[in-house]
């Protein structure tokens, strides 16, 4: 067995792209996706997880894996992950607005407290690297609430004993939503010259496959340092 990769927040934009590249990534012999529910797709190499990520720290992975194994299928899966016989990845792109959260408190739970559960879910497990979607502007001292508990996560996640953290900060994100978001419709408009015309790569829009490709990269890459920023603007150097 090569690498295992755990994966939350697979059915948004970013998450989903992360599955269809790992899919593909020949490195990767098994992609465990973890979610509320599990999605309506299957593959040879996807291995869906459903419940809640308040509970999560407590899940026994052995005894979630057995709840669909027919025929003892994820025996060598469980074994290679009880031994800590294979590299583990961990790539984590939850999150939502507050709009559909319903209120601040709700969003900080999903965006903070669900990301760290996953976190040290992880970890425990033997996951060496952990590959986070943030923001552009992330800041635990920033008085805009959304990029202070992006900022509050990456510190957060620093504490855990990663041998790599990865923190990817993107732009506004270009792809097909399932949801509308106003806001970020109108943003696309206002700044998708900036894509045509290829200025400003530190502030221009960023597609969800660049950001995909760049967490996959690095995940894979030799790391002489234990926490990395990956900015927006470097991201954009991955083909579109």
């Amino acid at each position: 067995m090569k690498k295992i990769a755990f994966l939350a927040g697979t059915s948004g934009l970013i998450g989903m792209q992360l599955l269809h590249q790992l899919i593909q990534d020949p490195s990767y012999d098994t992609v465990i996706s973890v979610g509320r529910r599990k999605l309506a797709l299957k593959h040879n190499k996807l291995v869906q997880l459903e419940g809640n990520f308040k509970e999560i720290k407590n899940w026994d992975i052995e005894s979630k894996l057995r709840e669909d194994d027919l025929g003892g299928i994820f025996f060598p899966l469980i074994e290679a992950i009880k031994s800590k016989s294979v590299e583990m990845h961990a790539f984590c792109s939850l999150g939502t607005t507050i709009g559909q959260a319903g209120s601040k408190d709700k969003f900080y739970e999903i965006d903070h407290d669900y990301v760290l559960n996953f976190a040290w879910w992880t970890k425990e497990m033997g996951v060496s690297r952990f590959l986070y979607v943030s923001a552009m502007g992330a800041d635990p001292q920033s008085s805009v609430f959304y990029n202070k508990v992006k900022g509050e996560v990456e510190e957060d996640l620093k504490v855990i004993p990663f041998e790599y953290l990865g923190l990817f900060e993107p732009s506004l994100l270009l792809g097909n939503r399932k949801d509308f978001r106003f806001g970020e419709e109108v943003a696309k408009i206002i700044t998708k010259p900036l894509v045509w015309l290829k200025i400003a790569k530190k502030y221009r829009p960023i597609f969800d496959r660049q950001v995909a490709k760049a967490m996959i990269y690095h995940a894979n890459q030799v790391k002489s340092i234990k926490v990395e920023v990956i900015s927006s603007k470097q991201m954009q150097n991955f083909e579109a």
